[in-house]
């Protein structure tokens, strides 16, 4: 059993595992040994426990990161026994009991809120569920703006979506009473107001770092020093 902890990624909304794949790099270069998980982006009780369940399949401690929505499910997860850290990236940190509808309401909305586009998907044996995704002329600016145009085009028409139901769930439990924590705040963020993070991680007691010019996609355009954070966390939780 390794007493480095495995940093586990978890991505956001609107996006998949590769989104991390620069912070992936940078990690395997110090020697760290990394999981980029999928996120199933359908809800926060099932998504927290698919988490949680591949947290606990690694043998040694783990130290968690969730980018935006997965900030939440971090929160969640963390609970599970070999957690011994929590990482945060431009992210939502809630309170117990607390959704993320009611989070965010705290403060101005981002622009996001205002482009998103709904959908609905199948539900066995129930009435069709309501997803969303970015309005994909505005995806460059509001998730990715300091993201070269060419590689922002393609994210903007590869989203995944997420489920409405993730904004009105709340979680049973928050992770960073008991562990500890650090979060980068995106100060250009359009997706969550970066008054939502500094918040939150100010709430949760968390070391912050905060990137100036940083858009919503700072694992994406910021790996470097997104992972030095997570290095950071995981040397001190060795």
């Amino acid at each position: 059993m390794s007493t480095t902890p495995t940093a586990l990624l978890v991505h956001g909304a609107f996006a998949d595992a590769s989104s991390w794949a620069g912070v992936v790099e940078e990690l395997q270069g110090h020697g760290i040994p990394v999981v980029a998980v999928p996120n199933p982006l359908r809800g926060l009780a099932s998504d927290a426990a698919y988490i949680a369940s591949a947290a606990a399949q690694i043998d040694g401690p783990v130290v968690l990161v969730g980018h935006s929505y997965g900030g939440a499910l971090i929160t969640v997860a963390g609970a599970t026994e070999n957690v011994v850290g929590l990482v945060y990236v431009a992210a939502y940190i809630p309170e117990e009991g607390e959704s993320l509808g009611e989070l965010q309401g705290r403060f101005p909305l981002a622009p996001l809120v205002a482009n998103l586009v709904e959908r609905t998907y199948p539900v066995e044996g129930g009435e069709p569920g309501v997803e969303v995704t970015i309005a994909p002329d505005a995806f460059p600016g509001i998730f990715a703006a300091d993201v070269p145009a060419e590689a922002t085009r393609i994210l903007a028409v590869a989203q995944r979506p997420l489920a409405t139901a993730a904004f009105t769930e709340t979680p049973p439990v928050a992770a960073w009473k008991t562990r500890p924590s650090w979060a980068v705040v995106a100060a250009a963020d359009e997706a969550i107001n970066p008054e939502v993070q500094r918040f939150a991680a100010k709430r949760a007691g968390a070391t912050i770092t905060e990137l100036d010019g940083a858009s919503h996609a700072v694992a994406v355009s910021r790996p470097k020093d997104v992972a030095a954070v997570i290095r950071d966390a995981v040397r001190l939780t060795s």
